[in-house]
Parts: C-alpha cells; sequence; structure tokens
C-alpha cells in the first residue's frame, strides 16, 4: 500500500523550500533597508525645514526632501526590476511588492508635506506641525529597524514591537492633527489661511498613515513566515 505525505500549502510555500538551498538574499534586504534608512533622511530634512524660519533655508531643504524622494523613487524601481529578474525570492512576491510600494508613499507624503509649505508660501510654522514632523521623524526611525529585522524572520518579537510602536505614534498624529483642524475652526478668521494650514497638517498626517501602512505589511510578512 502506498503512503502519501500531505504537505499544508499553508506550512510550506514553495519559496519556503527553495530557502533551504539557496545563498541568503543579497538583493531586495539590501534595497529595503537603503529605502527606509532614506525616508529617516528625509525625516530629518523635514523636521528642520519647519524649525526654520530663513526662506532661503526652507527653499534649500525642500529641494534636498525632493532630491530624497527621487532617491527612493529609484530605488522602488530597482526592487520592481528585481523582482522581475528574480525567480526565487525571500518571502511572497506579493507582499515584496506591497512593501516597495508602502515605503515609497511615505517618502511622497513626505515630499508632498514640504511641498505645500513651500507653495502655499506658509511663513508662521506652528507647533502642530513641527510636532506632526517630529513624529514622522519618530515613526521612519522605528520602521527602518524593523526592516532591517526582516533579514531574520526567526526573531519576530523586534518587529512586532515595532510596530506597535508606529502604530501608537500613528494613533498620537491623529490627536494632534484632530486638535489643530479643531483650533483652526474655533479662531482662524482667514479662510484661506485655514485651507492652507489644513491641507499641510493633512498631508504630514498621512505620512504617518502611511507609515502605519508599512507596519501592517509586515505584520503580514511575519505571519506568512512565522
Amino acid at each position: 500500500m502506498r503512503t502519501f505525505v500531505h504537505i499544508d500549502d499553508k506550512t510550506m510555500s514553495l519559496n519556503s523550500i527553495f530557502q533551504y538551498f539557496v545563498p541568503k538574499d543579497k538583493k531586495f534586504f539590501p534595497l529595503f533597508e537603503q529605502a527606509s534608512t532614506n525616508l529617516i533622511e528625509l525625516g530629518k530634512v523635514l523636521v528642520e525645514l519647519v524649525n526654520t524660519d530663513d526662506p532661503e533655508s526652507r527653499k534649500s531643504l525642500a529641494s534636498q526632501i525632493e532630491d530624497l524622494e527621487h532617491k527612493g523613487d529609484e530605488i522602488t524601481h530597482q526592487i520592481h526590476l528585481e523582482l522581475g529578474k528574480n525567480f526565487i525570492t525571500p518571502f511572497d512576491r506579493e507582499d515584496i511588492h506591497t512593501l516597495a510600494s508602502a515605503l515609497d508613499d511615505v517618502a511622497d507624503y513626505i515630499h508632498d508635506s514640504a511641498n505645500r509649505i513651500e507653495l502655499y508660501h506658509i511663513v508662521e510654522i506652528t507647533e502642530p506641525i513641527k510636532e506632526l514632523a517630529s513624529l514622522i521623524l519618530d515613526a521612519v526611525t522605528v520602521m527602518a529597524k524593523a526592516v532591517h529585522e526582516l533579514r531574520n524572520l526567526k526573531d519576530l518579537r523586534n518587529i512586532t514591537d515595532a510596530c506597535v510602536r508606529i502604530n501608537s505614534i500613528e494613533n498620537k498624529a491623529d490627536e494632534v492633527f484632530d486638535k489643530a483642524v479643531g483650533y483652526l475652526f474655533e479662531y482662524e478668521k482667514d479662510a484661506i489661511a485655514l485651507i492652507k494650514y489644513k491641507e499641510v497638517l493633512l498631508a504630514l498626517e498621512t505620512a504617518t498613515d502611511r507609515c502605519e501602512d508599512v507596519a501592517n505589511v509586515m505584520e503580514s510578512i511575519l505571519v506568512k513566515n512565522a
């Protein structure tokens, strides 16, 4: 009588089998780490931008942010190219694509925030704007640590803790945004100024939302590869 061994596809995917026979990934993890490190640089420059009163300095810093955003685009493009060239990947191909896109979205909204400050000629940088920029930097710093931990998916605690921390930062950003918008509607009498500040605040708060998206993708990767 022939005996068949049943392998649950949820337990062992084709990728997980191949991982035993291939060298440690030298393509995707370094690119993800470059993308996350680039986000820290973006966050640092954004914080510097909102804490300077000099128009020329702001313009120069906004230009740096644009350059860094373009660098992020290039990294994302390279990840997608590698995805097309490599049959074997360190984890699910769809998750690689989703994580790359999520990281790129964070860069886009940091750039959008700085761009709105310049475009709308925001002269007075309010405390909520500064606080949101600082929260973005906190989020991307924690995120970068988690991304670097993806190389070792057996050590789940560090990534899980980072994702929890990012969610907490995003919740704090929601509170700052809600209070700031409430204050604008109560005390700002200039309708145009109200719209300008609300748009800047919204872009900053959305950047923290996108950080939470990255955390959600990483949590999904953990579940699939635990």
